[in-house]
């Protein structure tokens, strides 16, 4: 069944059929013998029981090529086989060490990187969970005999019964996933093939299932990635009629058809980040054009995400009142520096309009927009509203931390102006006039009310969360939030920690439970996400740009629909970007 989705003019253009009944591709990959690439039969036969389509990924080594691959299929399977080459984790061959297989060692371990960038579903079997931990950051023992960790208490691990029969146990870790795969039994029964094992496990990462000696048997993701490790062969029971290790590769398809719905549904939508501070770190000889771990967001991180389109904010701390020119150049300084990282870089482009970021989409490109994150930039100068509208800024945020000549903000305020100042109340009206977004995030709440009053137009939160779920000032209240959504206006829920709970760790569920309350209190037409990545946002499953179609699934495991999913996506922000430029009383000329 095949059926197109027709959402935006735009996809007009750039319709792609979805088939809706498609089974997920899983790729394999092989082992290596006489005659080149080899599957060994459980490997295929458990995914096809399990729903999927398997295929054998063959020996590519290109980066390009390896991206291609990651582009068509949903989900992989990292198969067992030769030894790890122990030099690529800068150690000594062990004396115990088996074959190794240079074929597959450099490529698997970039594959596995790559695959984990893009949130790829994986399961990792025998040779694959040693590749995961050390991707991951962990270690492997390269002789389970020889390690002391393990003197005189060390159980058979290379078993000489048939591959399909259990030879030992293994104790699952309490709240693990794996756990929850096996309907929450404490024990299974495994077969064991391997002299090798993982000893530690890196970042994100936590044991689920370790065997009678301590031998760590099961590894899983703590960040909300779908990848779970095994070192047993579970591919191997489905050979004789044996289904007790179906759960696994069951798991894996239904997480790619989730995946793969994902994906799909970003080729016709528009995801957009309302907020993110990047912008802060291109003085600093950071290039948008690579994969850098000391940034967020880049064009690597934005397709690896899926995310078409981010406003990047052009960030001013609040500083001594009487330094106007001062943070004037400033701001200019960071839009310069936009524009010349942008205008270097292909793939990307720079925007303004809706119009700008469907014509990008279509043609392949990124979009990023400019916005200022502090009225401090405009200082007592009403005139530096147009210019700095002239230079493409769809957005400002009237204050940050501090309160400015324009408004009082909600985090170290003295209360200065009672809310809008009387310049402040004319900065409203200027910026309804050149069509310029108005955004309360970092508003005090008197400022916000009074804005809200005065604007003719709907103004924007682009990083705010909310209140009642995490007591922080910098957070609207349900009577904010109606009031926003009564006047046409969004709230973008962003991924600062401190913003979506005061204790423990945020993740990306406590991000849901902010964005589920506000669609709760206003409906779906008035919500978003707004990152604040680069400006300390981020948290476990939504830490970078590149974590971005994580949301998507979320939503999709929420039982969004997908004309929800794309109004939450961006279409409700550009609807007021599109009203409030409409509605200018100014054009750029």
């Amino acid at each position: 069944m095949t059926s197109y989705h027709w959402t935006t003019d735009y996809t007009k253009a750039c319709r792609r059929p979805v088939d809706l009944k498609r089974r997920p591709l899983i790729g394999i990959t092989g082992n290596y013998g006489k005659k080149g690439l080899e599957l060994a039969e459980g490997y295929w036969l458990s995914v096809y029981e399990a729903g999927g389509t398997p295929v054998a990924i063959p020996p590519l080594e290109g980066t390009d090529d390896l991206e291609c691959l990651l582009e068509r299929v949903d989900g992989l399977i990292f198969s067992g086989g030769s030894d790890l080459d122990p030099l690529l984790v800068d150690e000594e061959p062990h004396v115990a060490l088996h074959s190794i297989c240079h074929r597959r060692d450099r490529k698997e371990l970039l594959l596995m990187r790559m695959a984990l960038d893009r949130q790829i579903p994986m399961l990792c079997i025998c040779r694959g969970i040693q590749l995961l931990a050390v991707v991951t950051g962990g270690h492997v023992v390269q002789d389970l005999g020889s390690a002391p960790a393990f003197k005189d208490r060390l159980i058979k691990h290379s078993q000489d019964a048939e591959r399909s029969y259990p030879s030992h146990s293994v104790t699952l870790a309490r709240d693990s996933l794996i756990r929850q795969l096996f309907h929450g039994e404490e024990r299974i029964y495994v077969n064991s093939f391997h002299h090798q094992a993982v000893d530690s496990v890196g970042s994100n990462m936590s044991i689920s299932g370790q065997s009678a000696d301590g031998v760590i048997e099961a590894i899983e993701s703590t960040a909300f990635k779908s990848v779970i490790g095994v070192q047993w062969h579970p591919e191997c029971f489905i050979l004789r009629g044996d289904r007790s290790m179906l759960p696994l590769f069951e798991w894996l398809t239904t997480e790619a058809t989730q995946y793969a719905t994902a994906r799909h549904l970003h080729q016709h939508i528009i995801s957009l980040d309302s907020h993110c501070d990047t912008p802060m770190f291109f003085s600093k000889g950071i290039r948008f054009a690579e994969r850098d771990d000391q940034i967020l967001v880049d064009l690597h991180k934005m397709r690896e995400g899926y995310l078409d389109a981010c406003i990047m904010a052009a960030y001013l701390p609040q500083g001594p009142l009487d330094r106007e020119a001062e943070a004037q150049q400033c701001c200019d300084n960071l839009l310069d520096g936009i524009e010349r990282e942008i205008g270097r870089v292909e793939g990307v482009g720079m925007a303004e309009t809706a119009a700008d970021i469907r014509r990008l989409k279509c043609n392949g490109k990124k979009a990023i927009l400019r916005g200022i994150e502090n009225g401090y930039a405009i200082g007592s100068n009403l005139g530096l509203v147009e210019h700095y509208r002239r230079r493409g800024v769809v957005y400002m945020t009237l204050c940050h931390n501090g309160d400015n000549l324009i408004c009082d903000s909600a985090s170290k305020s003295e209360g200065r102006n009672g809310g809008l100042s009387a310049f402040g109340r004319e900065v409203v009206k200027e910026m309804n006039r050149v069509g310029m977004m108005i955004d309360l995030s970092h508003g005090g709440e008197q400022s916000f009310w009074q804005a809200l009053e005065l604007s003719r137009q709907p103004i924007i939160c682009s990083h705010s969360s909310c209140k009642v779920l995490c007591n922080h000032p910098r957070n609207l209240t349900d009577q904010q939030l109606k009031a926003l959504a009564d006047k046409g206006g969004v709230c973008q829920v962003t991924l600062y920690p401190g913003f979506l709970r005061t204790d423990g760790e945020a993740t990306i569920m406590d991000a849901m439970d902010h964005l589920l309350h506000a669609v709760e209190i206003v409906g779906v037409d008035h919500v978003g996400l707004g990152s604040d990545f680069d400006g300390d946002g981020g948290v476990k499953g939504l830490a970078n740009a590149s974590e971005m179609i994580n949301f998507t699934r979320q939503l999709l495991a929420h039982h969004f629909s997908e004309s929800d999913i794309e109004k939450i996506w961006g279409g409700n922000l550009l609807r007021v970007m599109e009203q409030v430029q409409a509605a200018a009383t100014w054009k750029i000329k």
